[in-house]
């Protein structure tokens, strides 16, 4: 991959809409809508849908599981990282997104449970990417990991599901580059316990060849600051958008930061629009809409 002009990609920014807004934002052209999951509270989340004609905001999922990070799966259905409490498992699950109707799509890898997914991705080939840190314990709302954090591969031709990595502190975001080829992971271990923030733990960006469904020439993209990584996409000319904690970082395809999307408190966001030139975050208490001079990969 070779570097980007450095020229402005933000050309305008505006809040959408004041919502309870959290993670997972999935927009689907066919609805003109954003999903996506609340903030945690008494161990309840909700999947909503914001319909951007509108402007009204809808209940698909009363009831989550804890549901975390969401993408589109090819059958139109919402892949949701179901974070699980002491009394329901952790779990990826396929939502209908008419009716919130939900159905077990991955329930452990390798004969182990879930910890908390996190993220997920799905690849060129159809398999599901998800990272799987152990953050429900470390927050209190689920049991001792059986197993160590992770970021994990279900291919859905075999129905099996394996380990790819499992040497991050606390991974996160995932994003394919537009090829396929490279896939970015996020590890925010600096964020170890609730509300801590730790410089020595991990607070970066990592690279990977993907070749056969697993991962090679492990290499550090960029550190991220201040704060850590949460989300992670990448648009069409390979540059790749993290949130932070001043707003969503956008780094050129070498790891050179360029710009900064200013929403401070930024958690998680998705390229949109017919376009796919909108950048739509959410950042707890509302939703944002940036106007870029770039598409969504």
């Amino acid at each position: 991959m070779s570097a980007v002009t450095r020229t402005a990609v933000l050309r305008a920014l505006m809040k959408l809409v004041d919502v309870d807004a959290h993670e997972g934002p999935v927009y689907v052209a066919a609805d003109d809508a954003l999903y996506f999951t609340t903030v945690p509270q008494d161990l309840r989340v909700s999947i909503k849908r914001l319909s951007l004609a509108t402007g009204q905001v809808g209940v698909v999922r009363h009831e989550a599981n804890m549901a975390n990070g969401m993408t589109l799966a090819p059958d139109g259905t919402l892949l949701v990282c179901e974070q699980g409490t002491h009394e329901r498992p952790a779990q990826i699950a396929s939502v209908d997104r008419r009716t919130g109707e939900s159905r077990t799509v991955v329930a452990a890898a390798g004969g182990e449970s879930l910890n908390s997914p996190n993220d997920i991705v799905v690849g060129h080939d159809g398999a599901v990417w998800f990272t799987d840190p152990t953050y429900g314990h470390l927050q209190g709302f689920r049991p001792a990991p059986g197993r160590g954090d992770a970021v994990l591969r279900f291919d859905p031709a075999t129905g099996r599901t394996s380990v790819v990595a499992n040497d991050f502190d606390k991974p996160n975001g995932l994003a394919f580059s537009p090829d396929g080829r490279t896939l970015f992971v996020g590890d925010s271990g600096a964020n170890h316990e609730p509300g801590s923030f730790d410089p020595a733990r991990p607070h970066h960006v990592r690279m990977f060849d993907v070749v056969g469904g697993r991962l090679s020439n492990d290499r550090l993209f960029a550190e991220i600051e201040p704060g850590f990584p949460d989300g992670l996409k990448v648009d069409a000319l390979g540059r790749v958008y993290v949130s932070c904690f001043d707003g969503v970082q956008i780094f050129d395809p070498v790891g050179e930061l360029l710009e900064t999307i200013p929403v401070p408190g930024a958690v998680n966001f998705t390229f949109g629009r017919a376009g796919r030139d909108t950048l739509f975050i959410t950042a707890d208490t509302a939703v944002w809409a940036a106007v870029l001079d770039a598409k969504g990969a």
